[in-house]
């Protein structure tokens, strides 16, 4: 199998490294941007480097994975659909639902497959909890609790460009609650803070957020994220039924520690990233990428899952804003 893979920064590079690695993918083309990067992963990871993005497409390929830059996704997205081509796309589709939308529709007009990238769904932590969501071991789901805490704010240039706490961080426990509990979210009640760094407030953006969410069969949920959690990266969920509860994310490795007398100590090496933290997860996916490319499985995160997710994080901002719950039916779907 020939993959093209389009953008060589910190989760291009890694893509890079495992597809070039994976048994079934014989060629592997690499293109970005800044062609420098591109032929500096290319050599490292013995694939072969593009001058381009539209050598990816004119050199012959079976399918392309997208790892560049949030604003290009969309366009690369329907680009795929046109050639034909089975196409991976770190989340989101579009910083937007007018492009969400778009991309969707000509994936769709085309019958190609889109899988996003919404690593937790491979994980082994989360994949364990919504087996014992569905096994009824939990009893009666009554409260679930997620959070996403990232230890250091990103890059000020990047803030304009990410859409926000809720689109670009948020987003991923979103998709997940829904993933874990296989019910849907149907109101959001959001409020966020940007007393941190001022570049959050010239951003028009928040560094830290809070949302309630209550689900279709009553289940009360809460996702909490913040671009400042200096003890290091900590990625939770605790669900909690009448019969028992559990908690996704807790090992010697999350960066809490316990004011107990006999509470656990903190831990020796808390995780610094994301791609630290979820990197047998980024495999997974791509595996599994792989594998519904050859017709060997349904793809696992469609860009119809993706659209949720969104419209929940929509649903999430429009609530900080006007300081009102909001009902998930208020953001468009079609």
């Amino acid at each position: 199998m020939r993959i093209g893979l389009i953008g060589t920064g910190r989760i291009g590079t890694f893509h890079a490294g495992v597809l070039s690695r994976h048994r079934e993918v014989g060629s592997l083309v690499v293109a970005d941007a800044d062609a420098a990067r591109a032929a500096e992963v290319a050599e490292r990871t013995g694939s072969t480097a593009a001058p381009g993005v539209d050598e990816i497409f004119a050199w012959g390929v079976d399918a392309v994975v997208i790892a560049s830059a949030t604003a290009s996704h969309a366009e690369l997205i329907a680009r795929a659909a046109r050639a034909g081509l089975p196409a991976f796309c770190e989340k989101p589709i579009a910083l937007d639902l007018p492009g969400t939308l778009a991309a969707l529709r000509a994936v769709e007009s085309a019958g190609t497959v889109l899988q996003l990238g919404f690593m937790r769904r491979f994980d082994a932590g989360y994949t364990q909890a919504r087996e014992l969501v569905r096994s009824g071991r939990l009893g009666r789901l009554h409260t679930v609790r997620a959070m996403t805490s990232d230890p250091a704010p990103p890059p000020a240039a990047y803030l304009p460009l990410s859409g926000g706490l809720y689109r670009d961080c948020l987003v991923h426990d979103f998709d997940i609650l829904r993933w874990v509990t296989g019910r849907e979210v149907v109101e959001v009640y959001a409020t966020g803070s940007d007393a941190g760094p001022a570049m959050f407030r010239e951003a028009g953006d928040v560094d830290t957020a809070a949302a309630v969410l209550t689900l279709d069969d009553g289940t009360l949920a809460t996702a909490t994220a913040t671009r400042c959690n200096g003890a290091g990266y900590d990625v939770r969920m605790e669900l909690a039924g009448e019969l028992d509860q559990v908690a996704v994310g807790l090992d010697d490795r999350t960066p809490i520690s316990s004011t107990e007398p006999k509470g656990p100590p903190a831990a020796d090496k808390p995780w610094p990233g994301f791609l630290e933290r979820f990197a047998p997860a980024y495999e997974a996916e791509l595996d599994t990428f792989v594998r519904v490319v050859q017709g060997e499985t349904e793809n696992p995160c469609d860009g119809r899952e993706a659209l949720t997710a969104l419209r929940i994080a929509e649903a999430c901002e429009l609530s900080r804003r006007e300081r009102r719950p909001v009902r998930l039916e208020e953001i468009p779907a079609d």
